[in-house]
């Protein structure tokens, strides 16, 4: 027999757990990891040599090794990662993709500002080596985030997460599609994928300042989002939608190991 005390208490903490944000994954681990070791190319010396030393005594001590450490938090750290789940996106579809830091982050919780603050802290060469570990970790991986344009979408779905799609005879939604689906069901491996993004045309950033410029990749990735075909019109999903929209994500991973470059090689130059 259950006790009424126990019951209500689970009740609560169901209810609880019901109510926390949505905890969005982009790109997955080959997505992430593809960021990152598209930046490393365009990291100079000095600054490779810095993020070794960072990364000395990590389990995989690179760029790629650390690049989906903040989506792991939720379960190698529940406690980190609650706190910093709302750092992963910021929702401005619902405002033609025009980023207003008092009215799209409160208490600086997006991946926007998220950006900014650890982006800064990496650039401290003051702070403790640990905090700039973490911000490092943090960094690579939300100038990833921040190039899946569902993370720079829609609230009301949060982020396409409520958007149901069939595809291939698959249930999924359509975050999972962006963030992952397409790009693994190509069949291409890690190295293989690498080469074709690496021959893409690398875009064209312009001057980054600390802290960078999340914003513009935020407001750039929202625009995906917003265009006309980009919710499909049917939960099945035709090859054709497919085949439109993986060019797009290729690009957005190719801007994010550019941009995710830039940002470390502004950060870590020596002055």
């Amino acid at each position: 027999m259950v006790r009424p005390f126990l019951f209500a208490f689970a009740l609560v903490a169901s209810l609880a757990l019901a109510l926390l944000p949505v905890p969005a994954h982009a790109w997955g681990p080959l997505g992430h990891r593809l960021v990152a070791l598209l930046a490393w190319d365009d990291l100079t010396p000095d600054v490779r040599r810095q993020i070794e030393a960072l990364l000395k005594g990590e389990p995989d001590p690179s760029l790629a090794g650390i690049a989906s450490w903040a989506d792991d938090l939720r379960e190698n750290d529940p406690v980190l990662g609650r706190k910093t789940s709302r750092w992963h996106f910021v929702n401005i579809g619902e405002h033609e993709c025009a980023y207003e830091k008092s009215r799209d982050c409160p208490g600086g919780n997006c991946v926007v500002e998220a950006i900014r603050a650890q982006t800064t802290i990496l650039a401290d060469t003051k702070r403790p080596r640990a905090e700039r570990l973490q911000a490092l970790k943090f960094v690579v991986h939300f100038v990833g985030d921040v190039h899946q344009p569902l993370h720079a979408g829609y609230g009301r779905d949060k982020g396409g997460n409520d958007v149901q799609v069939n595809w291939n005879n698959r249930g999924t939604n359509l975050h999972t599609l962006w963030d992952s689906r397409m790009l693994v069901t190509t069949g291409r491996s890690e190295a293989d994928y690498l080469r074709h993004l690496r021959a893409l045309p690398k875009p064209a950033l312009g001057a980054i300042t600390l802290p960078p410029l999340a914003a513009a990749w935020a407001e750039k990735s929202c625009r995906v989002v917003t265009q006309p075909d980009f919710y499909p019109r049917r939960a099945k999903l035709e090859q054709a939608y497919v085949d439109k929209h993986l060019p797009i994500a290729e690009q957005q991973l190719r801007a994010g190991g550019v941009a995710l470059a830039a940002v470390l090689n502004k950060a870590l130059a020596r002055h």
